[in-house]
């Protein structure tokens, strides 16, 4: 099989691209084991710093509001803003009491997108905050976390509810970086709930692996990362992140997560992250 991603950007892509080129799976694709153990490291790899940038995110703030503190990150983590301890505080403080210097402090750190979406994604998150009542600590079981998610989706499912700028990245994302302040918990996580999030290298990574014999289906949704709120491609998507998850043992479904997304990233600097 001809290597399918053009100008890899990292080492991940790179090994993928040799091993559909050696064939010997699915329809002359690559190896499935190959594939699983390929993203298998990756994802561990991310992992390890995802980790310890959000441990320490929590740590340094024991007083905030611990969803506050994972939604700031979640912003980081989707390219929207610098990950810095500056950045979360700024977040924390104006998600617990709306200000105007909080927010343009927030805003400062904005990416190559600029600082719009930064307040508009905040104008969103305080609506909603406002809305739903979120256990005060971070649950411990991955029921308790599915529950909260729930509760958290509840008023996005609804259009006529729905606050603004909470597409389906600042729907979910939060919820992936409470799992990450949580390893224990993260490493027990073979399939849903919580939903993990979409996103544009996810759908990129997934229709890589359905292209070359590795899931059995297309994920569902759209390769814009700014889409629109689809609950349906997110539960689809999440399903063949257990489907990956089931094949190997020793890895979770952040572990797949990850890995998809280093299969599927355009970023330039991912090369460094693993």
């Amino acid at each position: 099989m001809k290597a399918p991603i053009s100008k890899p950007v990292n080492d991940t892509q790179r090994a993928f691209n040799e091993l559909c080129e050696k064939g010997g799976g699915v329809k002359g694709g690559p190896a499935r084991g190959k594939v699983l153990a390929l993203l298998k490291e990756s994802g561990q790899s991310l992992n390890k710093m995802a980790t310890s940038e959000m441990t320490s995110h929590l740590a340094a703030f024991p007083a905030a509001n611990p969803w506050h503190v994972c939604f700031a990150v979640g912003l980081s983590w989707g390219h929207l803003a610098q990950l810095d301890l500056a950045f979360t505080e700024a977040v924390c403080n104006v998600l617990s009491d709306w200000n105007t210097a909080d927010l343009n402090t927030a805003k400062s750190f904005h990416l190559e997108r600029g600082p719009t979406p930064i307040e508009q994604s905040l104008t969103g998150a305080h609506m909603l905050f406002g809305k739903v009542t979120l256990p005060k600590t971070l649950p411990d079981t991955l029921d308790k976390l599915g529950r909260a998610q729930e509760r958290w989706l509840s008023p996005i499912l609804n259009p006529k509810e729905r606050p603004p700028y909470i597409g389906a990245w600042n729907a979910t994302a939060m919820f992936m970086t409470a799992l990450f302040g949580q390893p224990a918990l993260a490493i027990s996580q073979k399939s849903p709930p919580p939903m993990l999030p979409p996103g544009g290298p996810i759908f990129a990574g997934l229709k890589l692996l359905h292209n070359t014999g590795i899931l059995s289906k297309s994920p569902a949704g759209s390769e814009l990362d700014d889409a629109s709120f689809e609950p349906g491609a997110i539960y689809e998507n999440n399903g063949l992140f257990a489907e990956l998850c089931a094949q190997l043992a020793d890895w979770s479904l952040i572990d797949v997560h990850s890995g998809v997304y280093m299969l599927g990233t355009r970023h330039p600097h991912s090369g460094n992250w693993v």
